[in-house]
């Protein structure tokens, strides 16, 4: 990770904090350290400012609580990433549903 955004990451406290132990970042699934390389390439990138996600990311921790439906940590982070991935016109609805069927159809099956 470069100093870029190590301190991007690095100064998220509070609920959006990534979890972490030993200092180093926690992923428990294949898929979540995708998701978090994927919002960090794109802010690299310049395609989402790093702030825009960091608020989506608060947004979806937010609304998780609220609705106490027990959304781990990056299934918040994933909601984020899809809702800023949709408001950037970077995928569609129809595309998103599709690739999460696919997926979950994968995933069903031993693939991740």
């Amino acid at each position: 990770m470069d100093n870029a955004v190590d301190n991007r990451v690095s100064g998220m406290g509070g609920a959006e904090a990534l979890p972490r132990r030993n200092g180093e970042l926690v992923f428990e699934e294949p898929w979540e350290s995708r998701a978090f390389g994927l919002a960090v390439g794109l802010s690299d990138a310049g395609v989402v400012e790093w702030p825009e996600f960091r608020e989506a990311l608060v947004s979806a921790i937010r609304e998780s609580e609220r609705r106490k439906d027990g959304q781990s940590y990056y299934e918040q982070w994933a909601s984020a990433l899809e809702r800023v991935a949709l408001e950037k016109g970077l995928v569609t609805e129809a595309g998103l549903e599709g690739r999460t069927r696919w997926l979950e159809e994968e995933s069903r099956h031993g693939h991740d």
